[in-house]
């Protein structure tokens, strides 16, 4: 794949099952304590987005990459994205909701959340161990532009996996 991604959330949202499941390996995943390059994914600690000490990590290895996917975590209560954070980081933004097949998902919620944060964009669904979500986000990672990244969601047929939101 020619672009990259970085991976951005709350500790313990799933954002390295999820760079497992994107990469199709089968290992156990651990706590991130630096980033990890992996391919085409950059994994990122829980800190750096938790912490605004440590936004400037995130601005500076957003330069990495083409894409920037925000991580929500279904099963939290809230959200460590301030409203408008994507207008900070001038790549193309994906909102990713993981574990929304969890007995405790509220997907709904986890939706609004990166609604605020992101201004405009697609917004996923995905479970990393049932592999729910996870072939339209690949698809949208190899988008060039947001108006790709909005056909891809025109054209999925699966509208309860991939929104765009505007």
């Amino acid at each position: 794949m020619n672009n990259r991604a970085m991976l951005i959330g709350a500790i313990r949202a799933g954002k390295t099952t999820l760079t497992l499941a994107l990469l199709g390996k089968k290992i156990e995943p651990h706590k991130t304590q630096s980033l990890n390059f992996y391919d085409w994914i950059i994994d990122t600690p829980g800190e750096y987005s938790e912490n605004p000490l440590y936004y400037k990590s995130i601005m500076a290895t957003s330069l990495e990459v083409t894409h920037v996917l925000f991580i929500q975590d279904a099963t939290k209560e809230k959200s460590i994205f301030p409203p408008g954070f994507s207008l900070g980081i001038n790549k193309l933004i994906i909102g990713v909701v993981t574990k929304c097949d969890h007995p405790e998902a509220n997907v709904k919620r986890a939706v609004e959340y990166l609604k605020r944060a992101i201004i405009s964009g697609p917004i996923v669904l995905t479970s990393s161990y049932s592999m729910i979500g996870i072939k339209e986000l690949k698809e949208l990672i190899k988008c060039s532009s947001i108006e790709e990244m909005r056909e891809i969601s025109k054209n999925t047929l699966q509208n309860d996996i991939l929104i765009f939101h505007n």
